[in-house]
């Protein structure tokens, strides 16, 4: 009686767990192959083509906004969650399907348990997601005075999230670390009222890193989940989830997709995560439960056209992030010399004081069996920043001479871009947040993108220039606002 055909809906929940269990084969499958493979790949095989998308072999866009059903009994099946579904493209699609799966299998590389992922439009919609299930009120305990506890040195939209819309706004108690490497300062902070511990490593501007196993430890020991945002790195130079995190969030606007031609952001989550509070589901399976539930309702899933997009770009994650990596390091040697520099921050500096802990978290992925290296081979990535001799004005001087550097607030990406952060990216944090994560006016960071390394220094060189007038910045020919018109740059 078992084997024959179900009616209503069971046939179709029966015809879902046919397609699961092949589904997770080609998990399995994939699971064993090398980084490159799984970034070029995902689970999109041919059998995913051939009977799905008429045997195309890149991942197609779905831009449609709802999924059609068989009848009614495939209906309720598929929104009561008894079968995937994709429904409506605010909730799922298929094109963030493969990009979810290739997050998960990319981030969870090296790490023994399950891996899930939930894209986002963006990369603060992504922060948005990871921390704000964890502060809501317990009704089992209504009274609690709850906290979280964060690094101080973070990307301004995190400070101002945390600082100003849940901190300011909800009246949650913030805990800021102010030396991340410093395990006594964790220590302290972390107490059996906080709901999660967050960190961000290396941080967006001034490359700030901490022990991330040893954190975890201390979150793990308080119940409280250890939620890293691993942006800079990616997972091609670390994972934070094989050091014991729970969670990890990425931009994956900036290094994922390096062509600068979407927007995007993604949990990506361990199966049964550290945490006192919230319901089984939510523990057992942290992204998919923002996704079907939280994000479901809030609106905060990715469009499919950036998924894709994304996607095309993670093909080659991993030659890009080295090839930017070690352009970095030498333009940082040049800067480090310079006597118009201040101060240089990039991990890569042998004279950075926390060089030697960055040694042991960034690895360029599959080193060790790349012909090209045979061994584990570190990198630090394609973000650095500089202090320039002189002061806010000096800095601005140089900036402002770049000519072959784009001035923006981008990073990530395979041209190489730079801004201030103290006007730009970390300017509503005001004088006193700016004081509080160490980020002074006369800090520029540096992106470095896929150009040979001579050029950018010839360029920043000439910029330096521009500080003692030996060479004139180039002004604009034309002036326009938010790109209404395009300018030319003349001598």
């Amino acid at each position: 009686m078992s084997n024959q055909p179900k009616t209503g809906v069971e046939r179709y929940v029966q015809a879902a767990g046919q397609l699961a269990q092949q589904r997770k084969q080609d998990l399995a499958a994939m699971r064993e192959c090398r980084f490159d493979t799984i970034a070029v790949h995902g689970l999109y095989t041919a059998s995913e083509a051939l009977n799905f998308n008429q045997g195309a072999i890149i991942e197609p866009v779905y831009l449609c906004s709802s999924q059609a059903y068989r009848d009614s009994d495939e209906m309720e099946a598929a929104l009561s969650y008894q079968i995937p579904t994709w429904c409506y493209s605010r909730i799922a699609n298929p094109s963030l399907y493969y990009l979810e799966n290739t997050l998960a299998l990319l981030e969870g590389y090296g790490f023994g348990g399950e891996v899930s992922a939930c894209a986002t439009s963006s990369g603060m919609a992504a922060i948005a997601s990871a921390t704000d299930p964890f502060l809501n009120v317990d009704p089992k305990n209504p009274h609690q005075k709850i906290n979280f506890v964060s690094t101080c040195q973070v990307y301004g939209g995190t400070f101002q999230q945390f600082a100003v819309r849940k901190a300011q706004e909800r009246g949650i108690e913030l805990r800021w670390i102010r030396n991340s490497a410093d395990l006594g300062e964790w220590e302290k902070a972390i107490d059996e009222n906080t709901r999660f511990v967050y960190g961000e490593m290396p941080s967006n501007p001034g490359l700030a890193f901490f022990d991330l196993k040893a954190v975890a430890e201390l979150a793990h020991k308080r119940g409280a989940p250890m939620i890293v945002d691993s942006t800079v790195a990616s997972p091609a130079l670390m994972r934070p989830l094989t050091f014991g995190a729970d969670i990890v969030v990425q931009s994956v606007t900036k290094s994922m997709t390096s062509s600068g031609f979407g927007i995007a952001g993604a949990v990506i989550s361990r199966k049964n995560i550290t945490s006192t509070f919230g319901p089984e589901e939510m523990k057992a399976d942290f992204a998919m439960y923002l996704k079907t539930l939280p994000n479901r309702d809030n609106g905060q899933n990715l469009s499919p056209m950036n998924a894709i997009l994304t996607l095309n770009d993670l093909r080659t994650l991993r030659s890009k992030m080295d090839l930017m990596s070690r352009s970095t390091l030498t333009v940082a040697r040049f800067l480090e010399k310079h006597p118009k520099i201040e101060r240089v921050d990039y991990l890569g500096l042998e004279s950075h004081p926390l060089h030697t802990l960055a040694r042991r978290y960034m690895f360029l992925v599959d080193a060790e069996h790349d012909s090209a290296y045979g061994s584990p081979t570190n990198r630090y990535g394609h973000l650095m920043s500089f202090r320039v001799q002189g002061g806010a004005q000096a800095a601005r001087t140089m900036f402002d001479g770049m000519r072959r550097i784009w001035r923006a607030t981008d990073l990530g990406r395979i041209k190489s871009v730079a801004t201030i952060p103290a006007i730009s990216t970390h300017q509503q944090q005001g004088e006193a947040g700016r004081e509080l994560a160490d980020i002074p006016g006369n800090m520029i960071r540096l992106c470095v993108g896929a150009e040979h390394p001579d050029d950018i220094i010839a360029d920043l060189d000439q910029a330096l220039a521009c500080i003692d007038g030996k060479v004139s910045r180039p002004v604009p020919s034309t002036f326009s606002v938010g790109g209404a018109s395009s300018a030319r740059l003349v001598d």
